[in-house]
Protein backbone atom coordinates (compact mmCIF):
# COMPACT_ATOMS: atom_id res chain seq x y z
CA UNK A 1 0.00 0.00 0.00
CA UNK A 2 1.44 3.42 -1.14
CA UNK A 3 0.82 6.25 1.68
CA UNK A 4 -0.02 9.78 0.46
CA UNK A 5 0.73 12.13 3.67
CA UNK A 6 -2.54 14.64 2.97
CA UNK A 7 -1.96 18.50 3.32
CA UNK A 8 -3.39 21.25 2.05
CA UNK A 9 -1.07 21.33 -1.29
CA UNK A 10 0.93 18.05 -2.08
CA UNK A 11 2.27 17.05 -5.77
CA UNK A 12 3.38 13.58 -5.81
CA UNK A 13 5.11 12.52 -8.74
CA UNK A 14 6.54 9.37 -10.34
CA UNK A 15 3.61 7.29 -9.10
CA UNK A 16 3.08 4.93 -12.22
CA UNK A 17 0.75 2.12 -12.88
CA UNK A 18 -0.60 0.45 -16.72
CA UNK A 19 -3.67 2.21 -17.08
CA UNK A 20 -4.91 4.51 -19.74
CA UNK A 21 -3.98 2.36 -23.18
CA UNK A 22 -1.02 1.08 -21.28
CA UNK A 23 0.45 4.39 -20.45
CA UNK A 24 -0.55 5.30 -16.87
CA UNK A 25 -0.15 8.00 -14.34
CA UNK A 26 2.17 11.00 -14.28
CA UNK A 27 1.26 12.85 -11.16
CA UNK A 28 -1.31 12.76 -8.12
CA UNK A 29 -1.75 15.50 -5.94
CA UNK A 30 -4.23 15.96 -2.87
CA UNK A 31 -5.55 18.95 -1.27
CA UNK A 32 -8.09 20.17 1.23
CA UNK A 33 -10.57 23.06 -0.79
CA UNK A 34 -10.93 26.00 1.26
CA UNK A 35 -9.11 23.99 3.91
CA UNK A 36 -12.50 21.87 4.24
CA UNK A 37 -11.81 19.24 6.62
CA UNK A 38 -15.01 16.69 4.98
CA UNK A 39 -13.47 17.33 1.22
CA UNK A 40 -10.20 16.43 0.02
CA UNK A 41 -9.39 17.17 -3.81
CA UNK A 42 -6.93 14.85 -5.86
CA UNK A 43 -5.69 15.96 -9.21
CA UNK A 44 -4.41 13.11 -11.24
CA UNK A 45 -2.33 13.43 -14.72
CA UNK A 46 -2.26 10.94 -16.99
CA UNK A 47 -0.20 10.73 -20.21
CA UNK A 48 -3.10 9.76 -22.42
CA UNK A 49 -6.54 10.94 -22.76
CA UNK A 50 -8.64 8.10 -20.72
CA UNK A 51 -11.75 8.89 -17.94
CA UNK A 52 -10.99 8.49 -13.83
CA UNK A 53 -12.80 8.17 -11.10
CA UNK A 54 -11.70 7.32 -7.44
CA UNK A 55 -12.95 4.87 -5.14
CA UNK A 56 -12.51 5.37 -1.80
CA UNK A 57 -13.21 3.74 1.83
CA UNK A 58 -12.53 4.08 5.39
CA UNK A 59 -9.70 2.11 6.75
CA UNK A 60 -11.28 0.50 9.65
CA UNK A 61 -14.67 0.13 7.09
CA UNK A 62 -13.60 -1.75 3.85
CA UNK A 63 -17.52 -2.93 3.23
CA UNK A 64 -18.76 0.71 2.43
CA UNK A 65 -17.03 2.31 -0.60
CA UNK A 66 -17.81 5.27 -2.28
CA UNK A 67 -16.61 5.89 -5.35
CA UNK A 68 -16.63 9.42 -7.39
CA UNK A 69 -18.11 10.34 -10.70
CA UNK A 70 -15.45 9.55 -13.51
CA UNK A 71 -14.24 12.61 -14.75
CA UNK A 72 -14.41 13.76 -18.66
CA UNK A 73 -11.93 12.27 -21.47
CA UNK A 74 -8.83 13.85 -20.99
CA UNK A 75 -5.30 13.92 -19.11
CA UNK A 76 -6.17 16.33 -16.57
CA UNK A 77 -9.08 15.40 -14.08
CA UNK A 78 -9.68 16.36 -10.66
CA UNK A 79 -12.22 14.46 -8.89
CA UNK A 80 -13.81 16.08 -5.26
CA UNK A 81 -13.96 13.22 -2.37
CA UNK A 82 -16.44 13.83 -0.32
CA UNK A 83 -18.43 11.57 2.46
CA UNK A 84 -15.44 11.68 4.51
CA UNK A 85 -15.62 11.83 8.19
CA UNK A 86 -12.62 13.73 10.56
CA UNK A 87 -9.43 12.36 12.08
CA UNK A 88 -10.09 8.95 9.78
CA UNK A 89 -7.96 7.32 7.80
CA UNK A 90 -9.00 6.53 4.38
CA UNK A 91 -7.94 3.76 1.24
CA UNK A 92 -8.61 4.62 -2.34
CA UNK A 93 -7.73 3.61 -6.01
CA UNK A 94 -7.28 5.20 -8.79
CA UNK A 95 -9.85 3.60 -11.88
CA UNK A 96 -8.85 4.55 -15.63
CA UNK A 97 -10.82 3.50 -18.37
CA UNK A 98 -10.42 3.86 -21.75
CA UNK A 99 -11.95 2.27 -25.10
CA UNK A 100 -14.02 0.18 -22.68
CA UNK A 101 -11.25 -1.24 -20.76
CA UNK A 102 -10.69 -0.45 -17.08
CA UNK A 103 -7.64 -0.62 -15.18
CA UNK A 104 -7.37 -0.55 -11.27
CA UNK A 105 -4.39 1.27 -9.49
CA UNK A 106 -2.34 0.17 -6.63
CA UNK A 107 -4.02 1.40 -3.05
CA UNK A 108 -2.49 4.84 -1.49
CA UNK A 109 -3.94 6.09 1.70
CA UNK A 110 -4.84 9.61 3.22
CA UNK A 111 -6.06 10.93 6.58
CA UNK A 112 -8.31 13.94 7.46
CA UNK A 113 -7.60 16.50 9.87
CA UNK A 114 -10.23 17.22 12.97
CA UNK A 115 -13.13 19.91 12.21
CA UNK A 116 -11.58 23.47 13.10
CA UNK A 117 -11.70 24.46 16.67
CA UNK A 118 -15.00 27.41 15.70
CA UNK A 119 -17.19 24.58 14.69
CA UNK A 120 -16.40 21.99 17.28
CA UNK A 121 -19.58 21.30 19.52
CA UNK A 122 -22.01 23.64 17.97
CA UNK A 123 -24.83 21.27 17.94
CA UNK A 124 -26.76 18.99 20.20
CA UNK A 125 -29.29 16.14 19.28
CA UNK A 126 -31.76 15.31 22.30
CA UNK A 127 -33.95 11.62 21.21
CA UNK A 128 -34.94 9.81 24.25
CA UNK A 129 -36.62 7.01 22.28
CA UNK A 130 -34.51 6.23 19.39
CA UNK A 131 -36.98 4.16 17.99
CA UNK A 132 -39.37 6.63 16.84
CA UNK A 133 -37.58 8.32 14.74
CA UNK A 134 -38.35 8.14 11.28
CA UNK A 135 -36.09 6.13 9.11
CA UNK A 136 -36.46 8.17 6.20
CA UNK A 137 -35.40 10.70 8.83
CA UNK A 138 -31.92 9.20 9.90
CA UNK A 139 -31.06 8.28 6.37
CA UNK A 140 -31.59 12.00 5.48
CA UNK A 141 -29.61 15.74 6.31
CA UNK A 142 -30.89 18.88 7.97
CA UNK A 143 -29.85 21.85 5.64
CA UNK A 144 -29.32 24.88 7.46
CA UNK A 145 -27.24 28.14 7.51
CA UNK A 146 -25.13 30.61 9.79
CA UNK A 147 -26.24 34.21 8.67
CA UNK A 148 -23.65 36.21 10.78
CA UNK A 149 -19.84 36.12 9.25
CA UNK A 150 -18.14 33.78 8.52
CA UNK A 151 -21.17 32.02 6.91
CA UNK A 152 -21.24 28.43 6.87
CA UNK A 153 -23.91 26.25 5.29
CA UNK A 154 -24.52 22.90 7.39
CA UNK A 155 -25.71 19.50 6.61
CA UNK A 156 -26.19 17.43 9.63
CA UNK A 157 -27.55 13.91 10.16
CA UNK A 158 -30.04 12.66 13.12
CA UNK A 159 -26.75 12.43 15.16
CA UNK A 160 -26.34 15.74 14.88
CA UNK A 161 -23.13 14.91 13.11
CA UNK A 162 -21.52 17.61 10.55
CA UNK A 163 -21.40 15.54 7.55
CA UNK A 164 -21.26 18.53 4.43
CA UNK A 165 -19.81 21.93 5.53
CA UNK A 166 -19.34 24.92 3.14
CA UNK A 167 -17.51 28.06 4.47
CA UNK A 168 -17.22 31.79 3.74
CA UNK A 169 -15.11 34.59 4.95
CA UNK A 170 -16.34 38.46 5.04
CA UNK A 171 -20.60 37.76 4.71
CA UNK A 172 -22.91 35.50 6.29
CA UNK A 173 -25.69 33.17 4.76
CA UNK A 174 -28.93 34.70 5.03
CA UNK A 175 -30.78 32.34 3.46
CA UNK A 176 -29.99 28.85 1.68
CA UNK A 177 -31.83 26.31 -0.54
CA UNK A 178 -31.53 22.62 -1.68
CA UNK A 179 -32.55 22.60 -5.36
CA UNK A 180 -33.60 19.56 -7.79
CA UNK A 181 -30.03 20.00 -9.46
CA UNK A 182 -27.97 18.80 -6.16
CA UNK A 183 -27.10 22.42 -5.50
CA UNK A 184 -27.49 24.80 -2.66
CA UNK A 185 -28.41 28.09 -3.80
CA UNK A 186 -27.86 30.85 -1.40
CA UNK A 187 -28.57 35.26 -0.05
CA UNK A 188 -25.52 36.23 0.98
CA UNK A 189 -25.13 39.64 3.03
CA UNK A 190 -22.18 41.40 5.22
CA UNK A 191 -23.50 42.49 8.87
CA UNK A 192 -24.44 45.89 7.36
CA UNK A 193 -27.40 43.99 6.10
CA UNK A 194 -30.26 43.16 8.50
CA UNK A 195 -31.49 39.87 9.50
CA UNK A 196 -32.74 37.85 5.91
CA UNK A 197 -31.33 40.57 3.49
CA UNK A 198 -28.48 40.38 1.41
CA UNK A 199 -26.18 41.28 -1.84
CA UNK A 200 -24.83 38.63 -3.30
CA UNK A 201 -26.12 35.31 -4.83
CA UNK A 202 -24.28 32.42 -4.44
CA UNK A 203 -24.91 28.65 -5.79
CA UNK A 204 -22.76 26.05 -4.90
CA UNK A 205 -22.12 22.11 -5.64
CA UNK A 206 -21.77 19.71 -2.78
CA UNK A 207 -18.61 18.98 -4.35
CA UNK A 208 -17.34 22.65 -3.19
CA UNK A 209 -17.06 24.52 -6.90
CA UNK A 210 -19.05 27.71 -7.24
CA UNK A 211 -21.42 27.04 -9.99
CA UNK A 212 -23.33 30.72 -10.09
CA UNK A 213 -21.82 34.45 -7.99
CA UNK A 214 -23.85 36.94 -8.65
CA UNK A 215 -23.51 40.74 -6.84
CA UNK A 216 -25.73 43.62 -6.27
CA UNK A 217 -24.87 46.17 -8.53
CA UNK A 218 -23.86 44.01 -11.83
CA UNK A 219 -25.96 43.64 -14.46
CA UNK A 220 -30.09 44.06 -13.62
CA UNK A 221 -28.93 43.01 -10.22
CA UNK A 222 -30.03 46.77 -8.64
CA UNK A 223 -32.06 45.83 -5.08
CA UNK A 224 -31.40 44.36 -1.89
CA UNK A 225 -32.56 40.99 -2.07
CA UNK A 226 -34.45 38.85 1.08
CA UNK A 227 -35.56 35.94 2.47
CA UNK A 228 -35.90 33.49 -0.31
CA UNK A 229 -33.84 32.31 -3.14
CA UNK A 230 -35.25 29.39 -5.78
CA UNK A 231 -34.84 27.89 -8.94
CA UNK A 232 -37.49 27.79 -11.74
CA UNK A 233 -37.44 25.35 -14.29
CA UNK A 234 -35.46 26.80 -16.12
CA UNK A 235 -32.72 26.82 -13.63
CA UNK A 236 -33.22 30.53 -13.41
CA UNK A 237 -33.00 32.45 -10.26
CA UNK A 238 -36.08 33.46 -8.01
CA UNK A 239 -36.08 35.94 -5.36
CA UNK A 240 -37.59 38.52 -3.18
CA UNK A 241 -36.37 42.14 -3.55
CA UNK A 242 -36.64 45.36 -1.62
CA UNK A 243 -38.68 48.20 -3.38
CA UNK A 244 -38.83 51.79 -2.64
CA UNK A 245 -41.59 54.35 -4.10
CA UNK A 246 -41.90 57.83 -3.58
CA UNK A 247 -44.99 58.73 -2.60
CA UNK A 248 -47.59 61.64 -1.27
CA UNK A 249 -48.43 60.51 2.22
CA UNK A 250 -49.63 64.14 3.42
CA UNK A 251 -53.60 62.85 3.17
CA UNK A 252 -52.38 60.51 6.05
CA UNK A 253 -50.39 62.38 7.96
CA UNK A 254 -46.91 62.12 6.10
CA UNK A 255 -45.44 64.28 3.80
CA UNK A 256 -45.77 65.29 0.02
CA UNK A 257 -42.70 63.64 -0.70
CA UNK A 258 -42.02 60.37 1.81
CA UNK A 259 -40.82 57.18 1.03
CA UNK A 260 -42.92 53.53 1.14
CA UNK A 261 -39.91 50.45 1.09
CA UNK A 262 -42.24 46.87 0.11
CA UNK A 263 -41.28 44.12 -1.86
CA UNK A 264 -41.28 42.60 -5.01
CA UNK A 265 -40.41 39.28 -6.63
CA UNK A 266 -37.14 39.40 -9.10
CA UNK A 267 -36.26 36.38 -11.57
CA UNK A 268 -33.16 36.40 -12.89
CA UNK A 269 -31.49 34.40 -15.61
CA UNK A 270 -27.97 33.06 -14.84
CA UNK A 271 -26.16 36.02 -15.83
CA UNK A 272 -27.77 38.60 -13.72
CA UNK A 273 -30.39 40.07 -16.46
CA UNK A 274 -34.04 40.33 -15.67
CA UNK A 275 -36.32 37.77 -16.84
CA UNK A 276 -39.47 38.99 -14.68
CA UNK A 277 -40.68 41.50 -12.01
CA UNK A 278 -43.66 41.82 -10.04
CA UNK A 279 -43.99 44.87 -7.29
CA UNK A 280 -46.52 44.75 -4.45
CA UNK A 281 -47.31 48.31 -5.23
CA UNK A 282 -48.83 47.02 -8.75
CA UNK A 283 -51.11 45.41 -6.55
CA UNK A 284 -52.39 47.20 -3.80
CA UNK A 285 -52.54 51.26 -3.04
CA UNK A 286 -50.31 51.95 0.13
CA UNK A 287 -53.00 54.77 1.37
CA UNK A 288 -55.70 52.54 1.56
CA UNK A 289 -53.52 50.76 4.22
CA UNK A 290 -54.42 52.09 7.78
CA UNK A 291 -51.52 50.99 9.19
CA UNK A 292 -49.09 52.54 6.56
CA UNK A 293 -47.46 55.60 8.57
CA UNK A 294 -46.62 53.12 11.09
CA UNK A 295 -45.30 50.64 8.45
CA UNK A 296 -44.07 52.40 5.79
CA UNK A 297 -39.87 51.71 6.21
CA UNK A 298 -41.55 47.71 5.76
CA UNK A 299 -45.05 47.79 4.54
CA UNK A 300 -46.39 44.14 3.89
CA UNK A 301 -42.86 42.37 4.46
CA UNK A 302 -42.27 39.90 2.11
CA UNK A 303 -40.76 36.43 3.73
CA UNK A 304 -41.19 33.97 1.65
CA UNK A 305 -42.52 33.09 -2.10
CA UNK A 306 -42.70 28.99 -4.07
CA UNK A 307 -44.65 27.93 -6.82
CA UNK A 308 -47.86 26.32 -6.25
CA UNK A 309 -48.24 23.16 -8.68
CA UNK A 310 -49.90 25.01 -11.47
CA UNK A 311 -46.08 26.81 -11.91
CA UNK A 312 -47.65 30.62 -9.95
CA UNK A 313 -45.96 31.86 -7.30
CA UNK A 314 -47.51 31.69 -3.54
CA UNK A 315 -46.18 34.64 -1.54
CA UNK A 316 -45.95 35.19 2.23
CA UNK A 317 -46.57 38.55 4.31
CA UNK A 318 -46.10 38.83 7.80
CA UNK A 319 -47.66 42.47 8.31
CA UNK A 320 -51.11 41.30 7.72
CA UNK A 321 -51.01 37.62 8.07
CA UNK A 322 -51.99 36.42 4.35
CA UNK A 323 -50.76 34.18 1.56
CA UNK A 324 -50.91 35.72 -2.06
CA UNK A 325 -51.19 33.50 -5.17
CA UNK A 326 -49.46 35.51 -8.08
CA UNK A 327 -49.71 34.59 -11.52
CA UNK A 328 -46.20 33.87 -12.82
CA UNK A 329 -46.91 35.48 -16.77
CA UNK A 330 -49.31 38.69 -15.79
CA UNK A 331 -48.25 39.29 -11.97
CA UNK A 332 -52.45 39.36 -11.40
CA UNK A 333 -53.26 38.10 -7.67
CA UNK A 334 -55.27 35.20 -8.25
CA UNK A 335 -56.65 34.80 -4.70
CA UNK A 336 -55.41 35.83 -0.77
CA UNK A 337 -55.68 33.55 2.01
CA UNK A 338 -55.70 34.13 5.68
CA UNK A 339 -56.91 37.30 7.84
CA UNK A 340 -59.28 39.14 5.22
CA UNK A 341 -58.53 37.19 2.40
CA UNK A 342 -60.80 35.25 -0.26
CA UNK A 343 -61.11 31.98 1.64
CA UNK A 344 -63.66 30.58 4.55
CA UNK A 345 -61.19 29.27 7.16
CA UNK A 346 -61.81 27.07 10.49
CA UNK A 347 -61.46 29.33 13.14
CA UNK A 348 -58.52 27.23 14.71
CA UNK A 349 -56.88 27.99 11.24
CA UNK A 350 -56.59 31.78 11.52
CA UNK A 351 -52.96 32.08 11.53
CA UNK A 352 -50.86 35.51 12.41
CA UNK A 353 -48.15 35.29 10.28
CA UNK A 354 -46.69 32.96 8.16
CA UNK A 355 -43.22 31.77 7.31
CA UNK A 356 -41.92 28.85 5.06
CA UNK A 357 -45.14 29.07 3.05
CA UNK A 358 -45.57 26.19 0.64
CA UNK A 359 -46.75 23.03 -0.97
CA UNK A 360 -45.95 20.31 0.59
CA UNK A 361 -45.44 16.67 -1.33
CA UNK A 362 -49.44 15.78 -0.73
CA UNK A 363 -50.22 18.60 -2.52
CA UNK A 364 -51.40 20.80 1.03
CA UNK A 365 -50.65 24.19 1.43
CA UNK A 366 -48.33 24.54 4.79
CA UNK A 367 -47.24 26.86 6.68
CA UNK A 368 -45.43 28.13 10.11
CA UNK A 369 -47.30 30.17 12.02
CA UNK A 370 -45.64 32.33 14.88
CA UNK A 371 -48.59 33.08 16.32
CA UNK A 372 -47.30 36.21 18.16
CA UNK A 373 -50.64 37.42 19.11
CA UNK A 374 -50.61 34.30 22.11
CA UNK A 375 -46.67 33.55 21.61
CA UNK A 376 -47.94 30.43 20.74
CA UNK A 377 -45.68 29.16 17.86
CA UNK A 378 -47.46 26.22 15.61
CA UNK A 379 -46.87 24.54 11.83
CA UNK A 380 -49.94 24.21 9.82
CA UNK A 381 -51.43 22.41 6.98
CA UNK A 382 -54.60 22.96 4.89
CA UNK A 383 -56.26 21.62 1.98
CA UNK A 384 -57.77 24.49 -0.54
CA UNK A 385 -60.70 24.55 -2.53
CA UNK A 386 -59.76 27.51 -4.91
CA UNK A 387 -63.16 27.36 -7.01
CA UNK A 388 -65.38 27.56 -4.04
CA UNK A 389 -62.75 29.39 -1.77
CA UNK A 390 -62.92 27.04 1.19
CA UNK A 391 -60.20 25.69 2.80
CA UNK A 392 -60.02 22.64 5.57
CA UNK A 393 -57.29 22.68 8.57
CA UNK A 394 -55.84 19.11 7.97
CA UNK A 395 -52.87 19.07 10.56
CA UNK A 396 -52.22 21.53 13.46
CA UNK A 397 -49.10 21.05 15.33
CA UNK A 398 -48.58 23.62 18.07
CA UNK A 399 -45.26 23.48 19.55
CA UNK A 400 -43.97 23.95 23.13
CA UNK A 401 -44.12 27.11 24.75
CA UNK A 402 -40.66 26.88 25.09
CA UNK A 403 -39.95 26.58 21.46
CA UNK A 404 -42.16 29.97 20.86
CA UNK A 405 -40.61 32.40 18.11
CA UNK A 406 -41.34 35.66 17.37
CA UNK A 407 -39.91 35.92 14.13
CA UNK A 408 -38.53 33.22 11.20
CA UNK A 409 -38.16 29.75 11.08
CA UNK A 410 -40.06 26.88 9.07
CA UNK A 411 -41.85 23.52 8.70
CA UNK A 412 -41.54 20.87 6.57
CA UNK A 413 -42.32 17.34 6.17
CA UNK A 414 -40.35 14.53 6.58
CA UNK A 415 -41.95 11.62 4.65
CA UNK A 416 -45.34 11.25 4.98
CA UNK A 417 -46.04 10.97 8.85
CA UNK A 418 -43.48 13.89 10.17
CA UNK A 419 -42.43 17.56 10.29
CA UNK A 420 -39.23 19.33 10.75
CA UNK A 421 -39.74 22.62 12.73
CA UNK A 422 -37.19 25.12 13.00
CA UNK A 423 -37.78 27.23 16.19
CA UNK A 424 -34.95 30.04 15.23
CA UNK A 425 -35.13 32.27 18.08
CA UNK A 426 -34.61 29.51 20.53
CA UNK A 427 -32.22 28.00 18.34
CA UNK A 428 -33.83 24.51 17.84
CA UNK A 429 -34.91 22.29 15.63
CA UNK A 430 -37.55 19.74 15.99
CA UNK A 431 -38.80 16.97 14.82
CA UNK A 432 -42.58 15.54 15.57
CA UNK A 433 -45.29 13.85 14.32
CA UNK A 434 -48.37 14.49 12.43
CA UNK A 435 -50.18 14.48 15.72
CA UNK A 436 -47.41 16.73 17.65
CA UNK A 437 -45.33 14.35 19.33
CA UNK A 438 -41.95 15.16 20.21
CA UNK A 439 -39.32 12.64 18.40
CA UNK A 440 -36.18 14.46 18.12
CA UNK A 441 -34.70 17.79 18.21
CA UNK A 442 -31.02 19.28 17.82
CA UNK A 443 -29.72 22.91 20.46
CA UNK A 444 -27.76 24.84 18.21
CA UNK A 445 -25.05 27.65 19.02
CA UNK A 446 -26.25 29.33 15.98
CA UNK A 447 -29.46 30.82 15.37
CA UNK A 448 -31.09 29.00 12.29
CA UNK A 449 -33.18 31.25 10.01
CA UNK A 450 -34.76 27.71 8.58
CA UNK A 451 -33.79 24.23 8.42
CA UNK A 452 -35.11 21.89 5.42
CA UNK A 453 -35.07 18.02 5.40
CA UNK A 454 -33.30 16.86 1.99
CA UNK A 455 -33.79 13.04 1.65
CA UNK A 456 -30.73 10.97 1.20
CA UNK A 457 -31.39 10.29 -2.63
CA UNK A 458 -30.85 13.65 -3.49
CA UNK A 459 -27.71 14.12 -2.17
CA UNK A 460 -26.34 10.67 -3.66
CA UNK A 461 -23.59 9.83 -4.18
CA UNK A 462 -22.15 12.68 -2.76
CA UNK A 463 -23.39 12.55 0.64
CA UNK A 464 -24.47 8.83 1.85
CA UNK A 465 -25.88 7.58 5.43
Amino acid sequence: MQRILLAFAILITGLTFVGCNGTGIETISLSAPGRNTLKVRIDVKTTDPCTVRIEYWQKADSLHKFTTISSPTGTDHALVLTNLRPKSQYLYHIISSEGGKETTSKVYDFRTSGYPMWIQDFFQTIAPDSTIVPDAFKKGFILFSRRETPGIIFLLDHKGDIRWYHQVNGTGFKTTHFTRNKTILSILGTEEYPTSYGNEILEVSLTGDTLLHLKKGESDFKETIHHEIILNDRSEIVTLNVQTRIMDLSSVGGTKQDTVKSDGILVLDRKGKKVWGWSVFDALDPLKDPKIMQEKKDWMHANSVSFDRDGNYLMSFYNNGQIWKIDSKTGKVIWKFGRGGDFKMPAEGVFDQGHAVHRNAQGDLMLFDNGTSKETTRTLTFGLDESAKTSVLKHHITLPKEFYTARMGSAYLVGPDAVLHCSSKTNSIVLTNLDGRFLWALKSRIMPYRAEFVPQEQVAPYLVN
